[in-house]
């Protein structure tokens, strides 16, 4: 039996898409980081005041709403210690850490390609200013 190569995936430009949400959160400002901070640590897993310590300027709101959206899209799991004070330790499931591989295939394309973008940066921004000058 033949094997047909899987097809590439696309993106289509329909607003209602049902991963659109999913590919949304994704390009926040929050979500990476939170998720590459949960992959280093070395005990794979997180107290929310660590979280919040190594992510400089997220604000404690904006921290509960990615942690909550993230343990939605089972990225993540939030596990509840029977202790006084409650202690409760955030961590990757095994779908978090797999979304990582391809994160980090971003991150290396990015730092191969860093001086060719803020090259083209600075080429666009000294044009923009001799256009208002005009």
């Amino acid at each position: 039996m033949a094997r047909h190569a899987a097809a590439p995936a696309t993106l289509t430009a329909h607003h209602d898409c049902e991963f659109r949400e999913v590919l949304d959160r994704v390009g926040d400002k929050w979500t990476l980081l939170v998720i590459a901070m949960l992959e280093q640590r070395p005990t794979a897993r997180a107290r929310f005041s660590e979280l919040k310590r190594s992510i400089p300027g997220i604000s404690q709101r904006m921290l509960t709403a990615t942690l909550r959206s993230l343990e939605r899209d089972g990225l993540l799991t939030r596990h509840v210690y029977a202790e006084v004070p409650p202690r409760v330790e955030y961590a990757l499931t095994p779908l978090g850490k797999q979304f990582m591989q391809p994160v980090r295939g971003l991150v290396s394309w990015l730092q191969t390609h860093w001086s060719t973008i803020r090259a083209a940066r600075q080429k666009f921004d000294g044009q923009s200013l001799s256009r208002k000058a005009s």
